[in-house]
């Protein structure tokens, strides 16, 4: 397969729609930002004017958008995808999206032939541009052996975790992991300060060690330097712990330390920080301390 539909040209989908393109696939490419797909459309895709134009020049269709209502719109919404899909195609949604609306997707494009997987991806803006993004897949063994070699033009590993909408529950762990990990990052490494203890000492000390984490090896540097440029938004990490906290409620599971992560999001979002990086986190406890763990220079 060679032609490829991309839907979504973000901060992540617009290194991965080039990724796609430097491994040669043939590319059709949609995004509501005009501006966007005509950056695409000079690197070699071709542009669509609608979500149903990508479907009808495609044998593979990505879609990479913010959350669930924005996937349901471009398949189903006017000028979705739907009307214009045909048997033997493959939907891959790369958002990170509710397992639900993963698993109704799927079944819906079922009844027209159409094999749909769940590949949300973990990584950030620079691995998306290196093209070395984890991907955690949900659908059948058939349809990801078909989609395995597009997904490698994009990930370093992309992995087959279970029947549709359990890629989209893997990610959510992955959120849970990786939020919980930063904010503990900044919550040590400011008392480390509090007491006294240069934090790029402590960093270099227990890199090594059990607490050496690749969120530790990234956000603590962020941490210090104060670059919050975003790799990650902090409003884009809160979507998906909403989404945790929405499946957390419908299984009976008590999240306590995901929920409590939520709550610093809000407070940093609620002051401005929304799209900064979600290393971030340092901020809420810059706030609630009165100590930066911004080094002089």
């Amino acid at each position: 397969m060679k032609r490829i539909g991309f839907i979504g040209l973000g901060l992540m989908g617009r290194p991965m729609a080039l990724n796609l393109l430097k491994a040669g696939y043939e590319l059709t490419v949609y995004d509501r930002n005009e501006e966007k797909v005509a950056s695409l459309v000079e690197a070699g895709a071709a542009g669509a004017e609608t979500p149903q134009a990508v479907a009808r020049a495609s044998e593979v269709i990505i879609t990479m958008l913010p959350n669930s209502p924005h996937v349901r719109e471009v398949v189903f919404g006017e000028n979705g995808l739907y009307p214009e899909l045909r048997s033997g195609q493959y939907f891959l949604d790369m958002s990170s999206i509710s397992p639900i609306t993963a698993k109704e997707i799927a079944e819906k494009l079922r009844e027209k032939g159409v094999a749909a997987l769940d590949a949300p991806v973990s990584g950030g803006v620079e691995k998306a541009q290196a093209g070395t993004l984890a991907c955690m897949v949900g659908g059948t063994e058939e349809a990801f052996a078909a989609v395995k070699d597009v997904l490698g033009a994009m990930a370093a590993s992309a992995v087959l975790v279970g029947p549709p909408g359990a890629g989209q529950t893997c990610k959510l762990v992955n959120q849970m992991i990786v939020g919980v990990n930063i904010a503990a990052v900044a919550e040590a490494l400011t008392l480390g300060k509090k007491a006294g203890v240069d934090p790029e000492n402590i960093f270099q000390a227990i890199r090594g060690g059990l607490a050496g984490s690749q969120c530790l090896e990234d956000k603590a540097p962020r941490m210090f330097s104060g670059n919050f440029a975003p790799g990650f938004r902090i409003n884009l990490h809160a979507k998906d712990l909403a989404n945790v906290l929405e499946t957390s409620h419908e299984l009976n599971v008590a999240v306590p330390l995901t929920a409590q992560v939520m709550e610093m999001m809000q407070v940093l979002i609620s002051d401005g920080h929304g799209t900064s990086d979600h290393g971030g986190l340092a901020l809420f406890y810059e706030k609630l301390n009165s100590l930066s763990l911004q080094q002089e220079s």
